[in-house]
C-alpha cells in the first residue's frame, strides 16, 4: 500500500512513519519543516521504502500528485500547539482549514481513503465528562484566539463529513488527546516534554495557573498503531473517533511525577496563565475522552501508563542533551 501523511515529519507523523514502515508499507511525506523537523525522520533515509518532500500542502499541484500515487493520506498537517495558537491565529486558522480543503478536494478526485487528526479541544469549554464525539461544543467568544485551533479544527470535521456525506469519499475523523512519547518537543508549549527538559537541566517546573486542571496523556506509540489499524475498517468511514487514554492525572501532579522520576530536586513553580500566554487566557479544566467508540470497532487499549511515558520522555531527551 502506498501511504501519503502530511506534516509526516512532525511528532506524531515520524511515529506514523514507523509503525507503517514496520508494516512493509510505502510511505511518503510532505511536510514545510515550520513545526516538524528533518531530524525525526532522518533515521528513516536509508529505508527504500520511505521517500519525502520538503513542501507544503498549499504547493497544490505537488500536493495533488502526491495524492494521486497514494492509497491512504493521513492528514497531520496543521498548526499545533497552545503557544502557536495564542500567538500566531492568523496562521493556526489558515494552515488548518486552507490545508483541509485542500487534501480533500483532491482526495475526492479518485475516492483516496483519508484519516484526518483533530483534536480534543473540540469540545471547548464542556463540562459534560467523559467527552463524547456526538457532544455539543462548548467554545469561548472570538474575541480570543485561544478558541481558534477549536473552531479551525472543527471547520476541518464539518468539510471532512460534507464531502462524506455529498460525495462519499472515504474520511475518518480522528481527535485526538494529548498524545505524548518520544520527539515530542515543549517548543509550543506541549507540557510534558518542557516538564521533563526543565527537570534535567535544572529549571523549574512551570505549571500554569493552579495546577489542579486534569488531562489524559496517551502514548504515541498506541496512538498511530490505532490510526493504522482503523484505516482498514471501511465501517468507519465517516465516522468521529476519540483516541487518547481515559486515565486522568492533574497538571501539578504531573509536574511531581516528572520531579520524583527524572530530577527530585527540582522546583515546581505556578506561573499565571496571563504570564504565560495571555491576558484573559481560559483554559480547559478536564478533557477526558469515552472512548468506548474506538475500543468497540478496533479493540483500542493503551499500553503504557504515565510513568512508563515519563521515562520513554525522558530517556529520549537525556540522549540529546
Amino acid at each position: 500500500m502506498n501511504v501519503l501523511i502530511t506534516g509526516g515529519a512532525g511528532f506524531i507523523g515520524s511515529h506514523l512513519c514507523e509503525e507503517l514502515l514496520s508494516r512493509r508499507e510505502n510511505v511518503h511525506i510532505i511536510d514545510d519543516l515550520s513545526t516538524g523537523s528533518i531530524k525525526n525522520v532522518e533515521h528513516l533515509k536509508k529505508n527504500e521504502r520511505f521517500t519525502y518532500t520538503i513542501d507544503s500542502v498549499f504547493n497544490e499541484p505537488v500536493t495533488a500528485e502526491l495524492i494521486d500515487r497514494a492509497d491512504v493520506v493521513y492528514h497531520l498537517a496543521a498548526a499545533v500547539g497552545t503557544r502557536l495558537v495564542v500567538e500566531n491565529p492568523v496562521r493556526t486558522i489558515e494552515t488548518n482549514i486552507g490545508g483541509t480543503e485542500i487534501v480533500l478536494k483532491h482526495a475526492n478526485k479518485k475516492k483516496k481513503t483519508v484519516i484526518l487528526a483533530s483534536t480534543s479541544e473540540i469540545y471547548g469549554k464542556s463540562e459534560n465528562l467523559p467527552f463524547k464525539e456526538d457532544d455539543d461544543m462548548v467554545l469561548g467568544p472570538t474575541s480570543k484566539s485561544r478558541w481558534s485551533y477549536a473552531c479551525s479544527k472543527a471547520i476541518d470535521e464539518f468539510l471532512a463529513i460534507a464531502y462524506w456525506k455529498e460525495h462519499k469519499l472515504p474520511v475518518i475523523v480522528m481527535r485526538l488527546f494529548n498524545t505524548v512519547g518520544p520527539r515530542q518537543t515543549g517548543r509550543y508549549g506541549m507540557v510534558l516534554p518542557r516538564f521533563v527538559s526543565n527537570a534535567l537541566s535544572g529549571k523549574p517546573l512551570e505549571v500554569y495557573g493552579d495546577g489542579k486542571q486534569t488531562r489524559c496523556f496517551c502514548y504515541v506509540g498506541d496512538v498511530t498503531r490505532a490510526l493504522v489499524k482503523i484505516a482498514g475498517k471501511p465501517k468507519a468511514y465517516g465516522g468521529v473517533f476519540n483516541l487518547g487514554s481515559d486515565s486522568e492525572i492533574s497538571i501539578k501532579d504531573l509536574a511531581l511525577k516528572v520531579k520524583a522520576r527524572v530530577n527530585p530536586k527540582a522546583k515546581i513553580k505556578l506561573v499565571p496563565y496571563e504570564e504565560a500566554y495571555e491576558k484573559g487566557f481560559e483554559d480547559l479544566r478536564h478533557r477526558m475522552p469515552d472512548t468506548s467508540r474506538i475500543k468497540k470497532l478496533i479493540g483500542f487499549k493503551p499500553t503504557l501508563n504515565i510513568d512508563d511515558i515519563i521515562d520513554k520522555v525522558a530517556e529520549d531527551l537525556r540522549s540529546k542533551m
